[in-house]
């Protein structure tokens, strides 16, 4: 029988709420204070075809990551997908990757034998090996520096852990513990998803539930093409620099132009210089995944996330170019460059729709690692969090203060008890800078200033 409005209605809120545990789940049981308490993970639910159903972000240009690595499965692995399997990724140039410190778990949904979706995390390792402790760093000149890459493979068949994969991780990574932690959480927060996904096949069976997948997706798609008549029409361009590259590159063109129809949103980032030399490269996923961010911004900001709100958006870029760049390019900042995929559509359309963007934003993560050995037992400390900074004044209002950068989306901050338990540094101020945000009606957001007290010989 088809299913009515409102059972599809429940359906569609029930995954969301199934998201919602997922990365609940997620946060629980992860081992580092970068997913724990930053939050830098997003989960996600695909129908099996790697359509996005449901999706929780902490970092919101994980928007394109997931389904992109649900279809490189698909494209991979094809009829070899079997009940009990578990595939892994950090690959930066295929199957949905950004750099090799986010790591992406794929798991298929079985129902009766049948594919019916998968359940897929993806979350920041703080360690996963390389030339530099944390695994990215700014010097870093081709992928290989920078860490264990994991191509799609299964970490799991028919249910068998493949244990040489996890004694190569071991061997191969600084913190094991915390980072073979942070995988299992990966695992059980999909576990979590799998059982809640079969509890509502198993309520109202597998035709209900498709059509009603189906119809979420139409729905999402409905709503994303009723805002766009509301746009204004037609071409915006929109270019800028990045400064350089960490080592002595630069300054690099980058430019868009952004095309507004009634039923499409184009961006074209053609015209952007060639990758760089140094780590600031990001890959096509990167870019296309940013671009859903500000196409969702820009849109239906308060819909719940779905494969559908984007089939009207259109990325188009050459290969090769800061915005796709190709293997073996360093790709451990890549946040350096992408920034700029948000920030350039931001700055050709905020004339346009100054109800809807505010006059720019923090631009980077500006991470910050730091490495040191903890006093009397000489184990390595790692302090790995992004920081805040403030954003531009919007109509009618002040900027926002002490925001993180557009990319970074619904992330926190690593509470200073948090900081000073896990690692031997002091926070001695942590606050607003007392500078003015700028002249003008409404001013500018404010920065932060963090001073930490390192208790440690070596750092």
């Amino acid at each position: 029988m088809t299913p009515d409005a409102f059972t599809k209605e429940v359906i569609h809120r029930a995954l969301g709420a199934v998201g919602e545990e997922i990365f609940a789940a997620l946060k629980r049981t992860s081992m580092s204070p970068i997913i724990y308490e930053t939050l830098d993970c997003a989960v996600g639910i695909t129908d099996a075809r790697g359509e996005i159903l449901s999706q929780g972000n902490g970092v919101i240009t994980f928007l394109g990551t997931l389904d992109a690595a649900v279809r490189s499965t698909l494209d991979r692995f094809g009829g070899d997908i079997e009940p009990g399997d578990l595939f892994i990724t950090n690959d930066p140039y295929e199957g949905g990757g950004t750099h090799l410190s986010d790591v992406t778990l794929v798991l298929p949904v079985f129902h009766e034998g049948r594919l019916v979706a998968f359940v897929a995390n993806k979350a920041h390792w703080t360690e996963v090996g390389g030339m530099a402790a944390g695994s990215f760093t700014t010097d870093s000149t081709e992928v290989y520096q920078e860490g264990l890459q994991f191509p799609l493979v299964k970490l799991m068949e028919r249910g068998q852990v493949n244990g040489a994969l996890i004694e190569l991780i071991r061997a191969n990574v600084r913190l094991p513990d915390q980072t073979l932690g942070d995988l299992w959480a990966g695992v059980a927060a999909n576990r979590v998803g799998e059982a809640r996904v079969l509890e509502l096949f198993g309520r109202y069976g597998a035709g209900t539930m498709l059509e009603a997948m189906d119809s979420l997706l139409d729905y999402g798609e409905r709503m994303v093409l009723a805002e766009l008549k509301r746009l204004p029409k037609g071409t915006f361009t929109a270019s800028d620099r990045i400064g350089g590259d960490g080592l002595g590159g630069g300054p690099y063109h980058v430019e868009t132009a952004v095309t507004i129809e009634d039923g499409r949103f184009t961006i074209d980032f053609t015209g952007t210089d060639p990758q760089a030399a140094g780590s600031i490269n990001t890959t096509r996923t990167g870019m296309e995944s940013r671009a859903r961010g500000i196409f969702r911004a820009i849109t239906a900001p308060h819909l719940a996330t779905n494969g559908g709100m984007f089939r009207p958006l259109r990325v188009t870029c050459p290969d090769g170019t800061l915005f796709t760049a190709q293997r073996p390019a360093p790709t451990s900042t890549y946040w350096e460059s992408g920034g700029f995929v948000i920030d350039l559509v931001w700055k050709a359309l905020a004339p346009h729709v100054p109800n809807r963007l505010p006059a720019g934003s923090f631009l980077s993560v500006c991470a910050t690692i730091l490495k040191t050995e903890e006093p009397g037992s000489g184990g390595l400390s790692l302090l790995v969090e992004p920081l805040a900074g403030g954003w531009g004044a919007g109509c009618g209002k002040d900027g926002e203060s002490g925001q993180f950068c557009p990319g970074n989306g619904d992330t926190y901050n690593i509470p200073v008890e948090v900081t000073e338990r896990r690692h031997p540094v002091r926070v001695r101020r942590y606050g607003f800078h007392t500078e003015d945000g700028g002249a003008g009606r409404y001013r500018g957001g404010k920065g932060v200033v963090l001073d930490y007290e390192i208790d440690s010989e070596n750092a």
